[in-house]
């Protein structure tokens, strides 16, 4: 059985950081990696937040994790990283033209 990456991507792009409501957490650059392993039934992401600080750190943690769970998918975990930290680099240029940044 496959996993549809395109729709946890589809999924995560309904995830936004409530301190920057304007753009979700995949279109942001929050997102690093989405490790699939269909054999297992699982997905790994490994993602950053906007900061360490973060207030809203478990909501969007959570809300990450539940947009993984698509079709065929047994088992999903968020992994929170800050190597390397968000900055404005981290940034897709498609969303930076898209803000007017």
């Amino acid at each position: 059985m496959t996993i549809d990456k395109d729709h946890i991507i589809a999924n995560l792009k309904e995830v936004y950081d409530p301190e920057m409501q304007d753009i979700n957490v995949y279109d942001l650059g929050l997102i690093y990696d989405i490790i699939i392993d269909d054999k297992e039934g699982s997905v790994d992401i490994i993602a950053t937040l906007t900061s360490a600080f973060c207030p809203f750190a478990d909501d969007i943690i959570s809300s990450m994790t539940k947009a993984c769970y698509v079709e065929n998918v047994r088992s999903a975990q968020v992994e929170i990283t800050f190597e390397p930290p968000f900055s404005i680099d981290s940034v897709p240029e498609a969303t930076k033209l898209m803000m007017g940044w």
